[in-house]
């Protein structure tokens, strides 16, 4: 199991929100959601009152955050040698390309390609420009 949390692996961090912001507050009413057995359909729904960008923006980090957590745990399993294709299964094959070191789509190891794909999927997180994370405070709850 410690090899699961190995940094140096394929395990990030979990990311969080900031206490006693919009978001935290969010990405609390959608854990409680989610947890207690409702209707996944009304669970996603838009709280009334709440601004949309906000709440995909706490479901796309709590669902990479969950993600990641299930790669590491079969990572290594999988390894250059066991998954020498990055496929979904017999039909489909996964090419990696990123503009930059990857100009034109290329056959990587599934390990090779989800390491470069969870690296992109957290800098498309933490950049500001699409997941800006000063929203502001939350708004108090009137009882």
């Amino acid at each position: 199991l410690k090899q699961v949390f190995n940094k140096d692996k394929t395990f990030r961090p979990k990311r969080k929100f900031e206490p006693g912001t919009q978001r935290f507050e969010l990405h609390k009413r959608a854990q409680a959601s989610l947890n207690s057995g409702v209707d996944l359909k009304a669970a996603v729904q838009l709280p009334s009152g709440e601004d949309q960008n906000d709440w995909v923006a706490v479901h796309v980090v709590d669902f990479f955050n969950r993600i990641n957590l299930i790669y590491g745990t079969i990572c290594e399993f999988c390894t250059e040698r066991t998954c020498p294709v990055m496929s979904g299964g017999p039909k489909y094959e996964y090419r990696w390309q990123d503009d930059v070191k990857y100009k034109k789509p290329t056959a990587l190891p599934a390990p090779q390609y989800m390491n470069l794909l969870m690296d992109w999927i957290e800098v498309q997180i933490n950049n500001e420009d699409i997941f800006p994370t000063s929203v502001g405070k939350c708004k108090e709850e009137v009882l």
